[in-house]
């Protein structure tokens, strides 16, 4: 199901700066732990919750410190998390107020002490993200969006880009890990931006990607098979920044529906055209 428009909140502003200040100080308290672990991590202690799908201790104890502190703050909003997590009851819609946790958002890369890494706190309200903090805890970069409010790293406005066609553009993606029965489509997907875009990266963190679409260092992003923890805090962000968020088709809900397309909006048309042909492909 769709979003409704992004429009400013319609309780107080001061209850979602309340809420931001909260969910800033519960990534910085996993943050500090994150950066103290990275890299560290003996391999017996890593666990493969799915394929090539990671778990440490670690991203346990963060999970703990961040769910700690918002509840502290905020005692009768709900919690969807990672760890822990039953995808087949993933609810789209919340009761109330519900936060959208993931301790650590490239959990493989903080393994081997490759950054990025970063958690990813969003807060949404019935069926619509008021919120977004993203915290590069490798670079104690921070990136943070109230909804009708705009973006901000470290405290300062950011915008999206103006690349204004896929020949001048940066964009970022994620490669299938968990399931390969498209990979072939995704490849040829990949050939065709490959050959019109400026350059493709890949970080393997979705809610990193979503933050550089949003200040404007890449100019469009796209992956599928991701989850509501991976991409919910990086959309506030896109949206408040400028950009346009969709799934391949231009609509759907790319929360939850594991097909996520970000842009400057200026190429967002063009990006869909290529994604076309992976419309299907959400897992």
């Amino acid at each position: 199901m769709g979003r409704p428009p992004a429009t400013k909140p319609a309780a107080s502003d001061d209850l979602y700066e309340r809420a931001r200040d909260a969910a800033v100080e519960a990534a910085k308290r996993a943050a500090a732990l994150i950066r103290l672990h990275a890299g560290r991590v003996a391999t017996g202690e890593v666990r493969e919750k799915g394929v090539h799908d990671l778990v440490t201790h670690v991203d346990e104890e963060a999970q703990r410190l961040i769910i700690d502190a918002l509840r502290e703050a905020f005692p009768d909003f709900g919690v969807l998390a990672e760890e822990g997590a039953d995808d087949d009851r993933l609810d789209p819609v919340a009761d109330g107020h519900r936060w959208i946790v993931d301790p650590i958002d490239g959990t493989t890369n903080f393994t081997h002490g490759v950054p990025p890494y970063a958690v990813s706190i969003a807060l949404q309200r019935d069926e619509t993200l008021v919120l977004g903090v993203v915290l590069d805890a490798a670079r104690d970069e921070l990136f943070t969006a109230v909804r009708g409010r705009g973006l901000y790293v470290n405290g300062v406005r950011a915008r999206v880009s103006r690349a204004a066609a896929l020949d001048e553009s940066l964009l970022a993606t994620g490669f299938p890990y968990r399931r390969y029965a498209h990979i072939d489509r995704y490849l040829e997907v990949l050939k065709r931006f490959l050959l019109t875009a400026r350059g493709v990266r890949r970080h393997g963190v979705a809610s990193i990607d979503l933050a550089y679409v949003a200040c404007g260092r890449f100019d469009g992003f796209f992956e599928t098979g991701l989850r509501p923890w991976d991409v919910a805090a990086g959309r506030v962000l896109v949206e408040e920044a400028g950009g346009r968020v969709s799934d391949y088709a231009g609509g759907g809900d790319p929360v939850f529906d594991r097909q996520i397309a970000a842009s400057n909006g200026r190429i967002h048309d063009a990006m869909l055209d290529v994604l076309g042909d992976m419309a299907d492909v959400r897992l």
